[in-house]
């Protein structure tokens, strides 16, 4: 955000620029404060990261620009596509609230993506209507259950080693699939190396019972950690 920042300084130095963002809102009053300069015409170029795409209302602002718009798709999150397209419609309801029209502009590597050709069109219903098809034919959430298996260490090493133990100890069932183990999508998080596997199973499926006899079969190293979360809500 701040090489944007930097950017749109140095394309627009007659600008009045402002930045919105967690760490210069610090508390409640910053933020009503910065509401009314841009409400009072204060300010011409707003700089900001998710936090301006929800809850305020700009009558004034008639142009929207997100870089990098499809960011969020990259990565293992079930929801990516899901959550993308939330957070897009919301900053691009941000533009032409009030009398004038807004544009928004999106940049994005992937223009053929079914977010950003709904949201080229304005039709959320046919996302939905793509999203729930893709989801029922796979027997993903909620036509199917998931559950995360995170394991984690101070040295990846013993991770490594103690995900191929647990992968050579899993169960076959004919209505539950493992995936993995595959690094996380934050593979390092405080300090700590981080493995990941998938269990996707039938709704019908004892998926908690399955995961319990796996972890039962398998003495791990005290130093490795392993974290479940069934029907996880962050893929992270």
């Amino acid at each position: 955000m701040e090489r944007v920042a930097e950017e749109a300084a140095s394309l627009f130095p007659e600008a009045r620029l402002a930045v919105m963002a967690s760490d210069t809102l610090g508390d409640a009053g910053a933020a009503a404060r910065l509401a009314a300069a841009i409400e009072g015409r204060e300010i011409d170029l707003l700089v900001g990261t998710q936090i301006a795409a929800k809850g305020w209302h700009f009558p004034h602002l008639t142009l929207v620009g997100v870089v990098d718009a499809d960011l969020g798709l990259a990565g293992g999150d079930l929801r990516a596509a899901e959550r993308t397209f939330q957070l897009l419609h919301q900053v691009a309801g941000r533009a032409g609230r009030a009398e004038a029209p807004g544009l928004v502009l999106l940049q994005t590597h992937l223009p053929e993506h079914p977010v950003m050709q709904a949201l080229a069109a304005g039709d959320a219903g046919r996302f939905l209507a793509l999203e729930k098809e893709a989801r029922a034919e796979g027997g993903w959430p909620p036509y199917g259950r998931l559950a995360a298996l995170i394991l984690s260490g101070e040295r990846r090493e013993e991770v490594e080693a103690a995900a191929t133990q647990l992968a050579a100890a899993r169960p076959s069932a004919s209505d539950i699939t493992v995936f993995g183990p595959a690094p996380a999508p934050l593979a390092l998080l405080r300090g700590r190396h981080r493995m990941r596997f998938l269990v996707k199973s039938a709704r019908t499926a004892p998926l908690a019972r399955f995961i319990r006899a796996w972890l039962g079969a398998v003495r791990l190293p005290r130093q490795v950690r392993v974290a479940v979360d069934i029907d996880p809500v962050s893929f992270l």
